[in-house]
């Protein structure tokens, strides 16, 4: 006697997918999930009811994605990572554990945001553990901000998340580096914004930084000359002496003062050109 070998499951045909209510996503995401199970990948029935199972559960993408509306990011690119979490959940699905699904998608989304978050949005990179540090300080920080704290203190953040101080203090350090802001950017004050730009508002490279530099790297090349040609470019440079101030000063006909400037200048050209 031949034992009858039970029908396949028989997929109802749904046009709309994402229109399909959440409490019914649920009953028909089982039927689907079971059904992919005993499909070959490639398979028309198996691309359906994959793709069905995506577009049925979108709303638990958005559902989870809303957590993290305060983010600048654009909700699009939330939405597009949250979804990559959602068709992982599908693929790792076990019916054979009775877990329902959306207890294992949950975690799968919300994992798939915060890692784009936590990878792509710093503007300084820091080590993982106080990128996600960052994560906890700002839960902890809200949750006492709704109990009437103000503003926290370290040892607020360190005794609600049962942590150092230190570790808490290094943490806010840290998340120094997930933002920042474009010197081009209107300037704004008590929430008004005010005419100019940040970048009016940081100084300008000062115009003897360059001298400062030049002097110090003239310095070992002055040691290398003898007394008196020091002393003749100090009375020119330093004292801004005429040539023909320095030849009554020293003695010399204002033709040799020039001479001697000119083998001193050249000397101390050729010492700094050699260094480039």
């Amino acid at each position: 006697m031949e034992c009858a070998v039970p029908a396949p499951t028989v997929l109802p045909q749904i046009q709309a997918p994402q229109r399909v209510a959440p409490s019914d996503a649920r009953e028909l995401s089982k039927q689907f999930l079971l059904r992919l199970q005993e499909l070959d990948e490639g398979t028309p029935e198996y691309q359906y009811a994959r793709n069905t199972l995506i577009e049925m559960n979108l709303s638990l993408v958005r559902y989870v994605a809303r957590r993290f509306s305060s983010r600048r990011e654009s909700t699009e690119d939330v939405l597009q990572v949250g979804t990559i979490g959602l068709i992982k959940a599908i693929d790792r699905y076990d019916p054979s554990r009775d877990v329902e699904f959306t207890t294992l998608a949950v975690p799968y989304i919300q994992g798939e945001i915060k890692r784009f978050f936590r990878d792509t949005t710093w503007s300084v990179r820091v080590p993982r553990r106080l990128q996600e540090l960052r994560i906890d300080l700002a839960r902890a920080r809200e949750e006492l901000e709704g109990e009437g704290s103000h503003e926290p203190s370290v040892a607020d953040l360190a005794a609600r998340l049962d942590m150092d101080e230190g570790e808490v203090s290094e943490g806010l350090v840290a998340s120094n580096g997930y933002d920042s802001d474009s010197i081009d950017r209107p300037i704004q004050a008590g929430g008004k914004q005010q005419t100019g730009l940040v970048a009016d508002l940081i100084g300008t490279e000062d115009p003897a930084l360059a001298l400062a530099e030049d002097v110090q790297a003239l310095k070992p090349h002055l040691a290398k000359l003898d007394d008196r040609e020091r002393t003749l470019l100090q009375l020119r440079f330093g004292e801004e002496m005429t040539q023909s101030e320095i030849g009554k000063e020293l003695g010399l006909s204002q033709m040799h003062v020039s001479r001697l400037l000119t083998r001193a200048c050249t000397t101390l050209r050729k010492g700094l050109l050699a260094e480039t």
